[in-house]
């Protein structure tokens, strides 16, 4: 039953039912890019741990995203002579906050 996973994976996070195009192909193109980009964030999460992480949750994958990008922006913009390295354990404290699996991916 994997692929109601992956439908519903790319309806509510990669944007499956956001297309308004009326053409066979790119239609064809949105439905393409809409399940790959949940196939290659199941296969990024199984590179990172080893292992497909239990429970999968694409939430967690796009939570961690923006925590990362959001991370760097405030480092870059507030930080003047900063100490948070994206080495530390408070920085992969911080990418994960919020999100349902607690371990890296």
């Amino acid at each position: 039953f994997q692929i109601e996973f992956l439908f519903r994976d790319s309806k509510q996070y990669a944007g499956l039912t956001h297309c308004q195009a009326r053409r066979r192909a790119a239609i064809t193109f949105q439905v393409n890019a809409s399940l790959t980009a949940v196939s290659l964030s199941k296969l990024q999460a199984i590179q990172a741990t080893g292992a497909f992480p239990q429970p999968f949750s694409m939430a967690s994958v796009v939570r961690r995203a923006f925590n990362v990008h959001f991370l760097k922006k405030i480092i870059a913009s507030l930080a003047q002579g900063q100490t948070l390295t994206e080495t530390s354990p408070e920085y992969e404290t911080l990418c994960n906050y919020g999100i349902i699996n607690s371990t890296p991916t």
